[in-house]
């Protein structure tokens, strides 16, 4: 008896493990792969207020290369304020010593202008007083530009703008007397830029043509001049009122080396 129960008991285990089925749970079931795919973020475009990146003032050995760099530059802002090229690049050239000068090549600025409000980079340097605050400009253009506006923006100078564009000997006297500048032969120095490299033919590109008043003529005459102890090129030039590139190309020099007793053709000019 106790056989049969034994056997009948073994019979439902059987039976049970048999037809047990596997419960899938969530846990169990696969797990699906997930890719992450990385993107490049697209590149903002530039707007108004996105600084510009600063330019480094060029490196400039004359002021022949100086008008090459900037007859254009002077040119533009003619169109747009009135104010005579040849003006603004005698300026220029004078006030910046040709590029050459601290504010120039470390802060852009070519006509020496302050802060006097200026919201962006300020650079200090000697001029009446020390340690004055003029403007650091990331781009030589904005220090025309702000030289234009200066003049066009300010009363004292309106008289300017009445005279013939083509007039920069009445420009740079008109500038001294508005008070622009102290020295007082700064209206000279000015003229005698203009003159010497011809800074006056941008004008004539901006109104289209030749200055309707008829220009003075140029008459020149080649002479000799004898070098003697304690000259050089520079202070001959000076004294005939023509530059050193001008000297060396008419007597074929390569440097600035001079012996005395050496004779120097000098082309002179003359206005009537």
């Amino acid at each position: 008896m106790k056989r049969i129960i034994y056997i009948i008991v073994l019979s439902v285990l059987v039976s049970a493990c048999g037809s047990k089925k596997k419960i899938v749970t969530q846990k169990d079931k696969p797990k699906t792969e997930v890719k992450v795919v990385k993107t490049t973020p697209k590149e903002k475009p530039k707007t108004k207020d996105t600084p510009e990146v600063e330019v480094k003032a060029p490196v400039i050995n004359n002021t022949t290369e100086y008008i090459a760099l900037y007859k254009d530059i002077a040119m533009e802002e003619m169109r747009k304020y009135g104010i005579p090229a040849s003006i603004t690049l005698a300026q220029g050239i004078l006030e910046s010593g040709s590029g050459k000068g601290r504010l120039a090549v470390k802060a852009n600025n070519h006509f020496g202008i302050k802060c006097h409000g200026w919201k962006g980079a300020k650079i200090y340097h000697d001029d009446d007083k020390k340690q004055e605050c003029f403007r650091k400009y990331n781009n030589a253009k904005y220090s025309f530009k702000d030289h234009s506006e200066f003049l066009s923006g300010r009363s004292r100078y309106a008289s300017l703008f009445d005279l013939r564009k083509d007039d920069y000997k009445a420009w740079a006297k008109g500038l001294r007397k508005a008070g622009y500048a102290t020295d007082k032969k700064y209206p000279e120095k000015l003229i005698s830029l203009i003159e010497r490299y011809n800074l006056d033919q941008y004008d004539d590109k901006v109104l289209g043509s030749k200055a309707k008043r008829p220009k003075e003529l140029n008459k020149a005459e080649i002479i000799t001049h004898k070098v003697v102890k304690g000259e050089t090129l520079y202070s001959i030039s000076r004294k005939y009122n023509i530059t050193v590139e001008e000297l060396q190309k008419m007597n074929g020099l390569t440097s600035n080396n001079l012996s005395i007793g050496q004779v120097l053709n000098i082309k002179t000019s003359s206005r009537n």
